[in-house]
């Protein structure tokens, strides 16, 4: 079976990336012979629908279980529809996060563990921001009436 590892390197050495979609590298490590391949992330710069395309790659890959630090509802979702396990929560180095798995400490997650677009640069949350607003005067003068000074 192959296990996918989110990584911010290649190998086996590199840190987890605690995002799915759009981490840098993937190692795709082989259970049965102890081979390990890393991929760069095709999907890392793409406007959108990384966890979609990220979970289609690693179906084709013929993944079995992916070890990361946070997922997304699309990726979740695409991950779920090709039975590929989930582990979220992963840190450490890849081989640490390989070592555990081998040993049971990895349990996989049963939904989604960030809102869709939080791996996105600059993503803030949603909401908007900001602006120049209106106002600000010091109230003189009013509705209708005459306006006065005051000394």
């Amino acid at each position: 079976m192959k296990v996918c590892v989110t990584a911010t390197g290649p190998g086996l050495e590199a840190e987890i990336d605690p995002r799915f979609g759009r981490c840098s590298y993937f190692v795709l490590y082989n259970l049965d012979d102890d081979s390990a391949e890393s991929i760069e992330n095709p999907n890392l710069a793409a406007a959108g629908g990384v966890g979609v395309q990220s979970g289609q790659l690693m179906s084709e890959k013929q993944v079995g279980v992916v070890l990361t630090g946070n997922v997304g509802p699309n990726a979740f979702a695409t991950l779920n529809a090709a039975n590929i396990s989930i582990v979220t929560g992963v840190s450490g180095t890849v081989g640490e996060a390989i070592e555990k798995y081998k040993n049971g400490e990895h349990a996989p997650t049963s939904g989604p563990t960030v809102a869709k677009d939080a791996g996105k640069t600059g993503f803030s949350g949603g909401g908007r921001a900001g602006g120049m607003g209106r106002g600000g005067g010091q109230g003189r003068g009013g509705m209708g009436g005459p306006r006065t000074s005051r000394s």
